[in-house]
């Protein structure tokens, strides 16, 4: 009795387990639904980004065309003889193995590891060598850059030969087996076809691993770059982001050891947007040959609109030598030649006797002088116990205004800047904006111009202003310091009655209509005084220091300069002009400086700078007597 009582109650006791056996099995089954349904989400992700990889492929850039829709940086193809990595594994896992068996047999000490990199690298020099078998090449491959690419990079082609020859491409495509792991991979790359043309201005791509992702599938996801181009300076630099275009994208299933296994999906490249400017390639060829081998810049721009005609600095360099990477051997040429300065836009220097045009209107503008008042010149005018020479030293005689600027006259400027003033002068110059930027759209246009005046001399040199300072300043010498675009975007702002002008490169709607009617651009100059102005500049080239600027059938205003510098002790000469044309109605202005470089460069204003600005007013009057100056270089 007492044993059956013992059963009953362990049998109670028992009816506990499945209760809880039930229990535990709806807690799993719970579980595992709230993690299935609530956390569906959560661990597709993880999978995602466990088992897919993302490849993104860089977009052909936008081209740049000029004016006349003339192509002046386009793309073209690049070919490389290339093996993908996991096409190779089973030769590998091969090679290991025979390498392993050779240095048990010759009792060699070694790491897995270290065979393992010799295995691959030996793999892939197979390879390399059926490629110069073809092409008469000797190339090896370094095993080094193998592991770094095997452990880095193994979703990416490996190029074994880069940048093809057409004629390379054409025999490797007839004699390489269709299967074999060899492939021809096509990439673009910026092509110049006309090499050096507005090299500083167009601007150069570099290398850019990381490219932008923007716009491409996959974001969560381990991901892999094909090697892209980013601008490094110039429009290139500037538009970089419009010239850029989406990135592509291949998303690849892998296996657990990271190789390629199945294409998930594929978003190709869109292609960059393209860029027209209002530059005009056959006038930038015809203004750089006009300079030549000189330092110096010319720049033609439109007083209609402010577009820019031309933009030659000079020298230059050939941007196809940056394609695909600048060598260390071409980056020294242009150190040497001092050819990385963009002169028209950074270049610092005295504008000299175009100078002359501002001081004559701060006097004209504040009644310190009218048209008619003269100066008598003896070549020279002193200023305290000092003379300040004329350039002509038996003296110009008596001068009014309009024969001082066909003659360029000093000492007429000296006595009338000298009672104009420092104060007056310096405030007309910023008034033209003459002390800032011009806000051109190419990048690292120079912010250090000089217009000096009282206070700058003293916080500068910690020195008074002297009248002969204001002499200096007054035929554009001593502290100023201006920029060739400055001088250019003056040049055209005056031919248009106006005191600014803004100038671009960038052609758009906007840039089609006329200059601004603000009235806070105007001139604000008498009509008398502007003509006497046009007057003066109109006899300069006719008969005047800017003869040699002079066209049949076209009426130029103009003005010469010739400036002298300082440096490493010597007197250098920098030689300006500046002018427009026709002198009613003005279709084009132009500033010229050419650069002396060492003391025996006798170089003026009237015999060196307006001779180049002939040549571009003439071309461009005259377009059809120069239509097939540009000559396409096209790489081979």
């Amino acid at each position: 009795m007492r044993l059956f009582a013992l059963y009953r109650k362990s049998q109670s006791r028992l009816k506990i387990f499945p209760v809880f056996i039930a229990g535990m099995l709806i807690v799993m089954i719970g579980g595992l639904g709230w993690r299935q349904l609530l956390h569906e989400q959560f661990y597709a992700e993880r999978e995602e980004i466990q088992h897919l990889r993302r490849v993104l492929v860089p977009a052909p850039r936008g081209n740049i065309f000029d004016r006349e829709g003339r192509l002046l940086v386009g793309n073209q193809p690049r070919v490389s003889a290339i093996v993908y990595l996991n096409e190779l594994r089973p030769q590998f896992r091969r090679q290991y193995i025979d390498l392993v068996r050779e240095y048990q047999e010759e009792n060699i000490p070694s790491q897995g590891h270290n065979l393992q990199v010799l295995a691959r690298a030996t793999v892939m020099q197979r390879y390399m060598d059926k490629v110069n078998q073809v092409l008469g090449r000797q190339d090896t491959i370094d095993a080094r850059t193998v592991e770094r690419h095997f452990q880095q990079e193994r979703l990416i082609p490996f190029p074994l030969v880069e940048d093809l020859h057409p004629r390379e491409y054409a025999r490797l495509l007839e004699q390489l087996p269709s299967d074999s792991p060899i492939q021809l991979f096509t990439t673009s790359l910026r092509h110049y076809p006309h090499g050096p043309l507005a090299s500083h201005s167009l601007g150069y791509t570099g290398n850019l691993n990381e490219i932008p992702p923007e716009g491409a599938p996959g974001e969560t996801l381990a991901t892999f770059h094909i090697p892209g181009t980013t601008g490094r300076s110039g429009l290139e630099r500037a538009f970089d982001e419009h010239l850029q275009g989406q990135s592509g994208a291949m998303i690849w299933l892998v296996d657990p050891s990271g190789f390629q296994f199945d294409l998930v999906e594929h978003s190709p490249p869109v292609p960059g947007n393209d860029l027209h400017l209002t530059l005009d390639a056959r006038l930038q060829k015809i203004a750089e040959q006009a300079i030549g081998d000189r330092r110096g810049a010319v720049i033609a721009l439109s007083p209609q609109n402010g577009g820019i005609l031309a933009l030659a600095s000079t020298p230059g360099y050939d941007l196809n030598d940056f394609v695909p990477r600048l060598s260390s051997e071409a980056s020294t040429r242009i150190e040497e030649r001092e050819a990385w300065l963009h002169r028209g836009i950074q270049g610092l220097y005295p504008p000299g006797s175009t100078f002359k045009m501002i001081t004559a209107m701060a006097a004209l503008r504040d009644g310190i002088i009218e048209p008619e008042s003269t100066s008598f010149c003896h070549g020279f005018h002193t200023v305290g116990n000092r003379r300040f020479p004329c350039h002509n030293r038996q003296g110009h005689g008596e001068v009014d205004l309009v024969e001082a600027i066909r003659v360029s006259c000093n000492v007429f400027f000296y006595e009338h800047g000298l009672a104009t003033g420092v104060d007056r002068i310096a405030s007309e110059s910023r008034r033209l904006r003459l002390d800032q930027p011009t806000g051109l759209e190419i990048p690292h246009e120079s912010r250090r111009m000089i217009i000096p005046d009282r206070e700058w001399k003293r916080q500068r040199l910690g020195e008074s202003w002297f009248p002969g300072d204001t002499a200096n300043l007054s035929i554009g010498q001593g502290f100023i310091r201006l920029t060739p675009l400055q001088m250019a975007a003056y040049t055209a702002a005056f031919a248009s009655d106006q005191s600014f002008i803004q100038p671009h490169i960038i052609a758009r709607p906007e840039s089609l209509r006329a200059v601004s009617e603000d009235s806070s651009r105007a001139l604000q100059l008498e009509p008398s005084h502007r003509e006497a102005l046009l007057q003066g500049m109109f006899e300069a080239v006719e008969t005047g220091t800017a003869r040699f600027a002079r066209l049949d059938d076209h009426p130029v205003a103009g003005k010469t300069g010739t400036a002298q510098v300082r440096r490493r002790g010597e007197t250098l000469h920098m030689a300006w002009f500046i002018g427009f044309a026709p002198v009613e109605n003005p279709e084009i202005a132009i500033a010229v400086l050419v650069e002396g470089m060492e003391a025996r460069d006798s170089f003026a204003g009237g015999a060196t700078a307006a001779p180049i600005a002939r040549e571009v007013l003439e071309a461009f009057f005259n377009p059809e007597e120069a239509s097939d100056i540009l000559e396409v270089s096209v790489s081979p």
